[in-house]
């Protein structure tokens, strides 16, 4: 559990926005404290300029023996022989310390199973002059619907999931199988009192349950029209994705994911404002989670 290709990331990692909003140097505090408290992974979305090459590049020199994962790079945001540049290089600076995710992301397209799959044949396609690492590239696909799911069985480690709920992942190791990596988003709060956590988290969610793709994966989840609530959210519903409370209710409950067939679950804090540091989260967090302290 936890590993992809030979590569270990651990039963739990970091799932972050949170670099997005913050100096380099306070995002090299940031990781390199998060690797002293023994988290074995790091996943970064592409979503408000850093460029998800760059950015992951940027982690991995700022660390010594951290995954850093895209979680991921957008397959609209660069052509498909610069994304295997990018990645090749990153495998052969940083053996077994990069996983390439790889999403349609950002607005909904016709046809993103199609453009998945054309995406990758021509980056399968590509050759070049680059030196082949060592240690191989690995890579993810983003995926909800079974046809994405089966992509991602069938052309890459496995698949990454992205606001989902317990019942989802038992469905995606379904379709994926025993062997394919799966790994999980699950976002975190800690508030204890149930009116303060749901309005964070509706305020958080407000987007994912109003845009069509979402609304669809909620929808075939076997929620409904009255718990998508217009973009509010039915307290069920809100419950389900994000876990609030102590740390032991959040802790439990994260375990549920891999009791229902994920190899690994990326932890995102919620309820930080843009530019602050969820670091005291992530310190609470890994004492219960972490598998050992990084030796100092």
């Amino acid at each position: 559990m936890g590993a992809i290709d030979g590569m270990d990331l651990g039963r739990f990692g970091v799932w972050t926005f949170d670099f997005e909003d913050q100096p380099a140097s306070m995002m090299r505090e940031s990781v390199q404290e998060l690797e002293e408290l023994g988290w074995p992974a790091i996943w970064i979305p592409e979503r408000d300029g850093r460029e998800a090459l760059t950015h992951a590049g940027f982690l991995l020199a700022s660390t010594e023996r951290m995954t850093v994962v895209n979680g991921i790079a957008r397959i609209g945001s660069r052509g498909p022989r610069w994304t295997r540049g990018a990645a090749l290089l990153l495998a052969d600076a940083y053996p077994d310390r990069h996983v390439l995710g790889l999403g349609v992301g950002g607005a909904p397209t016709a046809r993103p199973l199609r453009e998945m799959s054309d995406y990758l044949d021509e980056m399968d396609a590509t050759t070049s002059a680059n030196p082949l690492p060592r240690a191989p590239m690995r890579r993810l696909l983003a995926g909800y619907g079974p046809k994405m799911l089966e992509l991602a069985r069938d052309r890459a480690h496995g698949a990454h999931t992205y606001h989902v709920t317990v019942s989802h992942t038992a469905q995606a190791r379904e379709v994926l199988g025993e062997r394919p990596f799966l790994g999980v988003e699950q976002a975190v709060l800690f508030e204890t009192d149930p009116a303060r956590a749901r309005a964070i988290a509706r305020e958080h969610l407000y987007g994912y349950f109003t845009s069509p793709y979402n609304v669809a994966k909620f929808l075939r989840l076997g929620y409904t029209e009255a718990d998508l609530d217009g973009g509010r959210g039915s307290d069920r519903l809100v419950d389900d994705l994000v876990y609030w409370g102590d740390l032991d209710t959040i802790v439990r409950r994260l375990h549920d994911h891999l009791d229902a067939g994920a190899d690994h679950v990326g932890v995102q804090v919620l309820g930080v404002e843009p530019g602050r540091t969820a670091m005291p989260q992530w310190r609470r967090l890994a004492e219960a989670l972490a598998p050992q302290r990084a030796a100092r």
